[in-house]
């Protein structure tokens, strides 16, 4: 009995130390085991996942009534994580269901997308809340196991990988392969230069007199529609016709996704062009720069019957840029995360070709609008100072915009226009009228000067034609319509004192100039400035506005030229130019210019 019991005695002094050794070795091992890593709420974008209740640990189920929760898996309904923006998802489910906030405090389902059925996530340790975009209430369990909101935010939820998603509906790019990336930050690039589009133009007018736009964050089937006002055949596309044949009479195919058979047309300046996909494709093709410039037309804007947005054009220029910079960080949430996207906003030269070399397109913002700065034009009065081009110039800088068009389509404070020919200028004549209380005034060029365009006389069907696309508002502006002569014609005026200050303004800020739409004489006169002071590869003619004698000191400056891509004969012609040009001993680089 001693001998047994010592023994036992013995086996426990030998085998309880191990024992405690043992468990203290897995105590301090799991103490010593780093946290899990924090939930990426970008990193579920485009993925399939089942949604789980951590508290009751049931999943997700849609049935007759909405949502309520099952404790099976299998049964669970997959969802397609659609982001709207960076943090923000639509839960896609199978048929295009999704869960949307209803009344009562209850989660109803809906097929279309829109802010109802939006949610933000929030991680907090393993676990997800969801915050409906609508009216800020959490997603919830109810009572009676049914999904609601709630004014209590739950992190309650997690996203558990899953098959048999339906697929959110979008435009294809059809491209493969990967962009290729430069050997380091700084070394050099190559690709293609779109140096004239217009990616936020859908609020172009008053936001209105455009049709659909790059992008929605509900997606193409919200982004790719046409003109209320255009339905049901396009009759009701006055502006639309006039611009293509002359006349507001007409119609065309108002199907956009997903048929496409009516529009986008590389004619039509009311229908969307540079949708989102479309500028991955063109990225994925070898584009590595894009200059977006901001536009609008506070006069034709103001006559124009139909708007939802700012006519000014500063305050325009002001949105459309949030707008962009918007734009960048839906792509970023399509591919995951902040600056994770294809298109990056840029600010400086060395910026673009950190973000070339990286394998991305590189968008530098640009302002084309009649009144930039608010130097407008009434009655010859100019409704800016120097203090105003100077506050007006830092706030573009600030905002991120890089070059400035100082004229575009009417006579302003700067100087004169280069007119326009066809129904487009009958069109900004009147405008030009509207917003400086006189047509454009034309004469002879000067001998051995290059010409500007010559305007068309307006004809009582003209008249007719905008009464109709703008109403009896625009009637007593033909009270002095002009009679011009035969062409060629030119505008008398120039740069004006304050243009050369707002020139040699931008120079200081190191900015872009564009020359294009500036008159021959205004134009002239700005060269004089850049050449007088050196100013190197800062000036741009974007869309071959200019002639041979102005183009030959663009590049000679170091300057840059696109010819219009829309002009297919003539741009092979232009190119051609633009190399035999180009001074020597220089690369040659010829850029496009799309106008889309």
């Amino acid at each position: 009995m001693t001998l047994g019991g010592g023994n036992r005695r013995r086996g426990l002094r030998i085998v309880l130390p191990a024992v405690i050794v043992l468990v203290l070795t897995a105590a301090t091992l799991a103490a010593c085991q780093p946290p899990p890593p924090p939930i990426d709420i970008y990193s579920f974008a485009g993925r399939c996942n089942v949604l789980k209740d951590e508290t009751s640990g049931r999943f997700v189920v849609r049935d007759t009534l909405g949502w309520t929760t099952n404790p099976t898996q299998s049964r669970a309904t997959p969802f397609t994580l659609q982001a709207t923006a960076l943090g923000r998802y639509l839960l896609y489910g199978t048929g295009g269901a999704m869960p949307s906030v209803g009344a009562g405090g209850l989660v109803t389902s809906t097929t279309t997308p829109g802010p109802t059925a939006d949610w933000a996530i929030a991680a907090s340790g393993q676990r997800l809340s969801f915050k409906s975009v609508s009216n800020n209430r959490g997603l919830t369990v109810t009572s009676t196991g049914r999904l609601g909101h709630s004014t209590v935010l739950e992190a309650r939820w997690s996203l558990v990988p899953a098959t048999g998603c339906t697929a959110f509906p979008e435009v294809q790019v059809n491209a493969t392969g990967t962009p290729v990336r430069g050997s380091s930050p700084t070394a050099p690039v190559r690709g293609f230069v779109d140096a004239h589009g217009h990616i936020a133009a859908f609020q172009f007018l008053g936001g209105e007199f455009h049709c659909g736009r790059p992008w929605s964050p509900y997606g193409v089937t919200v982004a790719l529609q046409d003109c209320e006002d255009h339905q049901p055949n396009g009759a009701g596309a006055v502006a639309e016709n006039f611009f293509n044949t002359g006349t507001p009479v007409g119609t065309h195919s108002t199907q956009g996704w997903p048929a496409f058979d009516g529009w986008p047309r590389p004619e039509s300046l009311t229908h969307e062009g540079t949708y989102w996909k479309w500028l991955e494709r063109a990225w994925r093709g070898g584009q590595r720069i894009i200059v977006n410039l901001l536009v609008q037309n506070r006069a034709l804007c103001e006559i124009y019957p139909l708007k939802s947005s700012e006519c000014n054009d500063m305050e325009s220029a002001r949105i459309q840029a949030r707008e962009m910079f918007a734009l960048q960080d839906y792509i970023d949430a399509q591919f995951r995360g902040p600056g994770k996207g294809f298109l990056r906003i840029v600010r400086t030269p060395a910026e673009a070709r950190r973000v070339i070399n990286d394998g991305k397109l590189a968008v530098v913002l640009g302002i084309e609008v009649s009144e930039v700065l608010d130097c407008g034009l009434q009655n010859d009065v100019p409704q800016c100072t120097e203090q105003d081009i100077d506050a007006g110039l830092d706030e573009l800088y600030a905002m991120g915009v890089r070059s400035v068009f100082p004229i575009h389509k009417f006579d302003n404070a700067l100087g004169g226009t280069a007119m326009d020919s066809g129904a487009t200028g009958i069109l900004v004549n009147l405008g030009n009228k509207y917003a400086t209380g006189r047509w454009w005034q034309a004469g002879p060029c000067p001998a051995g000067s290059e010409t500007d365009k010559t305007p068309d006389n307006l004809t009582s069907g003209d008249r007719a034609a905008l009464q109709a696309i703008f109403g009896s508002v625009v009637t007593p502006l033909f009270s002095d319509v002009p009679a011009y002569g035969a062409g060629p014609l030119c505008n008398p005026r120039g740069l004006t004192p304050l243009g050369a200050y707002a020139v040699n303004a931008m120079i200081d800020r190191g900015m872009l100039i564009e020359t294009d739409h500036m008159s021959a004489k205004a134009r002239d006169a700005t060269l004089d400035i850049l050449e007088a002071r050196r100013y190197p590869g800062g000036v741009v003619s974007s869309h071959s506005w200019g002639g041979m004698t102005s183009q030959q000191r663009i590049q000679d400056l170091g300057g840059f030229v696109a010819p219009a891509a829309k002009d297919t004969p003539d741009f092979a012609e232009n190119w051609a130019m633009a190399r035999d040009m180009q001074p020597a001993g220089t690369p040659f680089g010829v850029g496009f210019g799309s106008d889309t």
